[in-house]
């Protein structure tokens, strides 16, 4: 009986694979080790929730923490508001925007499981198990990169430079307080491995869906990361000497069409995005200026700090091997010439402006302007891995790596980045290092010495990052604003803002004296308070004009404490907390407040449109539609009167006669903007307005507030307003009294996307406005953020694109077996062809 056997495959064609056993345990040993090292770190410094300091810093504790507790509501149905409408933060904003920039990666989906009290450990949790997903990700991309076998024990070293890239400096020091941006640590590997799948034509359909995951999650950082990934895929194309042009130019498309077709996919989140930072107030511009070399040196060392360098620390093991690659003669010499001139070219582009600027999407950064820092430690950790390709490095090329390393820490000793403890510990991590690639290498098959050998290369890795990770805790807490974690005073005032609850018949504020940016979002309630990278323009304008605070150049616009901005946005009650936040109690309105939609009368065809001037009191008076303030004769407010006080470039006191004083926080050269603040009730004429050292601040102002004003405005204006309001999670419905005339005003912000009764929103100061008939009882105005319906148009294409995609190879495989015709060797005539004699 004859027999058939089986076709053989070119060895050279097998997909770059790896035994799944050695792979999941280099991703484990990757996950294990970095986990290890940030929090044995955050222990030694005392940081939470290892100890009583505070690890919520700047825009962590500012933005990411309360973001993260608004979705932790909105899991739970208990947020005010929906995807597209926030109705708790600015008296109305767009969401979708900071949904896909803060908490569009999956992993902030696990908030929902912890007590919502214990939203700071969620957010400790959620960073650092995406720090663990990034190193099983390099540790899994760089056992894929390689198809021979290369040398035993390979697999704890994949591990090791998996852990090594998820704890670079970047990582362990920036964005372990920008959530977002470790989202990019994560699609780096994750894109290149997408290249990979492109030039083996492999998992189309999974590929669209990792680059749609990585551009849905954070496109600012998966920009950087498909740079990067790009760069990546050329090199390995340039270097496969089985390749023809033809067979690189189809890889190529390919891989751009993935790309493409993936960034499609995401574009629901993406679009909506992108115009929330095209309409968002500008924030801190400046020029770029690259770091001396010396401080890019030490930044390389191990507890290192530094806000305008880049964090390119990545453990002494990985750069041992990227400087002893151009010395190891195991390794084709095309590649170790490919690998070294790609990490110098990109470590060059970060210094050099037009590079700076096509990292950054053609713009300099508000913050840190090495933020694509974590590409280049990607690459340097594949370049790393190259040095492994073949074989262990021997003692010779170590040897020289060596002295590339001790070069370059005799150049950071001079930088003042180095701390007092760097360079002692880099050179104990380079020793151990060294020790256990030499031992690894002389005794590959020896369990005994391969686990020493590993033990003395994942110690130094280790020890290095976990020193990291405390010297920069404690660094940030004394150059950086710091907020607490959630005690006492947040659920003091989380229980106030509830106990006075009255949506949607009226607001409630949790405080002109913030815990955060976000209180609202944090602790509960409506209020005007806000913070984000997607602050629209419009709202800082109106707030600013009403005498409104911020910081972060306009960014972060702080509530107002003022009983006529109260009346104009329906805030009925205003939580008020003592400086150490214990001391909780809830004001209400006494003369309550007009509901959300209200009426202003029609003013002569031939009038022009109200603007604003330069008063906040005047422009707070015009949005009123009343007047009710008088000017301080002398510095003098009339007895009885409520006096207030607006100097937004003042830093220092101010108060009323021998009333308590009132801090004003302005600095211009900051991006700080002191608000109106109140000062008490004036008792006749010792009550002047007077400020600390008796120096007046230049261009400050005064104003005397007449309640008996303020109460007959809003008497009217309840009178005339909505008799109704129906509030949704996209929009409001209100009906107003029969033959209403004039302007009907929402008590929201006019951001784009509003369309009121069927078209555009009108505006009025800065207001969601409709104008009235006298036929017209019912508004029905209805939020969708700009770039949705275009986002959707082009990720439902993508989609049917991607469905095809999935199809039509299957469709092909079925109809080629239809047509095929029948022969003698075929399984239709010889059923014996298919199994073996």
């Amino acid at each position: 009986m004859p027999s058939f056997d089986p076709v053989r495959i070119p060895a050279a064609r097998l997909p770059a694979t790896a035994p799944r056993a050695t792979t999941s345990r280099a991703t484990a040993l990757a996950a294990l080790l970095t986990v290890a090292a940030v929090c044995a770190g955050d222990a030694v410094a005392r940081s939470f929730p290892f100890g009583p300091k505070t690890r919520s810093v700047n825009d962590l504790g500012n933005q990411f923490v309360p973001f993260h507790a608004h979705l932790w509501d909105l899991l739970h149905g208990r947020a005010e508001g929906g995807l597209l409408l926030n109705w708790q933060s600015g008296y109305g904003m767009s969401f979708l925007p900071d949904l896909g920039t803060y908490l569009g990666s999956p992993f902030s989906l696990l908030v929902a499981v912890f007590p919502r009290e214990d939203i700071d450990l969620a957010v400790y949790v959620i960073t650092v198990l995406k720090m663990a997903a990034a190193a099983a990700a390099m540790a899994g991309l760089l056992l894929a990169l390689n198809r021979n076998p290369g040398p035993r024990g390979r697999w704890w070293a994949a591990g090791v430079l998996g852990a090594s890239y998820a704890l670079c400096g970047w990582s362990v020091v920036e964005a372990v307080y920008n959530t977002m941006w470790l989202d990019g640590l994560i699609a780096f590997p994750l894109l290149c491995l997408t290249g990979e799948w492109a030039r083996a034509r492999r998992r189309p359909v999974l590929a669209v869906v990792g680059v749609a995951a990585a551009w849905t999650a954070n496109f600012y950082t998966a920009y950087m990361a498909t740079i990067g990934a790009a760069l990546v895929l050329l090199l390995r194309l340039l270097l496969d000497e089985e390749a023809t042009v033809r067979d690189r130019g189809r890889a190529l498309l390919r891989a751009a069409g993935t790309t493409l077709l993936g960034i499609a996919l995401a574009a629901p989140v993406l679009l909506p995005v992108l115009q929330g930072a095209k309409h968002a107030h500008p924030g801190w511009t400046r020029q770029f200026t690259p770091t001396g070399w010396t401080d890019v040196f030490a930044r390389a060392l191990p507890a290192t700090y530094s806000f305008f360098s880049p964090a390119v620390f990545l453990g002494t093991g990985a750069l041992l091997l990227v400087a002893a690659l151009p010395f190891h003669r195991g390794v084709e010499w095309r590649r170790r010439l490919g690998w070294t001139g790609l990490v110098v070219a990109v470590a060059l582009s970060m210094q050099w402006e037009p590079g700076h600027l096509a990292w950054h999407v053609f713009a300099t950064p508000n913050g840190s302007p090495y933020r694509q820092s974590f590409v280049l430690a990607g690459i340097l950790v594949i370049a790393a891995w190259t040095c492994l390709a073949q074989d262990w490095p021997g003692p010779r090329a170590l040897l020289a790596g060596t002295g590339v390393l001790a070069v370059l820490a005799a150049a950071a000793a001079t930088s003042e980045l180095a701390a007092e403890w760097s360079l002692p510990l880099f050179l104990a991590g380079l020793a151990g290092a060294g020790g256990g690639l030499l031992l690894a290498r002389r005794h590959p098959a020896r369990g005994g010495y391969a686990a020493v050998a590993a033990l003395l290369v994942c110690g130094a890795l280790v020890g290095q990052a976990a020193a990291t990770v405390a010297y920069a805790d404690r660094q940030k807490l004394g150059r950086l604003d710091d907020y607490p974690p959630w005690g006492s005073p947040h659920t003091a005032r989380a229980a106030a803002v509830a106990g006075s609850d009255g949506w949607p018949r009226h607001r409630t504020d949790p405080g002109r004296l913030q815990l955060t940016g976000n209180d609202p979002l944090l602790v509960g309630g409506e209020g005007g308070g806000y913070y984000s990278s997607h602050t629209p323009a419009v709202f800082t304008r109106t707030m600013a004009a009403l005498g409104a605070g911020w910081t972060s150049r306009g960014r972060n616009v702080q509530s107002l404490d003022n009983p006529v901005t109260d009346a104009v946005f329906s805030v009925g009650a205003r939580v008020r907390a003592a400086a150490d936040g214990e001391d909780v109690r809830v004001v209400r309105a006494a003369a309550g407040v007009p509901p959300l939609v209200t009426v202003r009368p029609d003013r002569p065809r031939s009038a022009p449109g109200p603007r604003f001037g330069h008063s906040p009191f005047r422009n707070q008076e015009l949005l009123l539609g009343a007047s009710v303030y008088t000017a301080p004769e002398g510095g003098v407010c009339p007895a009885g009167t409520d006096v207030f006080v607006f100097a937004p470039d003042y830093s220092g006191w101010a108060r009323r006669g021998d009333g308590p004083p009132v801090r004003l926080r302005g600095e211009p050269l900051m991006g700080v903007r002191a608000a109106m603040a109140p000062l008490g009730t004036s008792t006749g004429p010792g009550s002047r307005i007077a400020f600390a050292r008796g120096v007046a601040p230049r261009g400050w102002s005064g104003g005397c507030l007449h309640r008996d004003r303020l109460a007959a405005a809003v008497a009217e204006l309840k009178r005339t307003g909505a008799v109704s309001v129906d509030v949704r999670d996209d929009g409001v419905r209100a009906v107003l009294p029969p033959g209403s005339t004039g302007t009907a005003v929402l008590a929201a912000p006019r951001i784009a996307g509003w369309r009121c009764n069927g078209r555009p929103a009108a505006g009025h100061l800065g207001l969601v406005a409709v104008p009235l008939d006298g036929r017209t009882t019912r508004v029905d105005c209805s939020f969708r953020p700009p770039g949705l319906r275009a986002g959707a148009a082009v990720g439902g294409a993508a989609l049917l694109v991607l469905a095809a995609v999935a199809v039509l190879p299957g469709a092909r495989s079925l109809v080629r077996t239809r047509r095929r015709p029948a022969t003698k060797t075929s399984p239709a005539q010889n059923p014996l062809a298919v199994r073996r004699a």
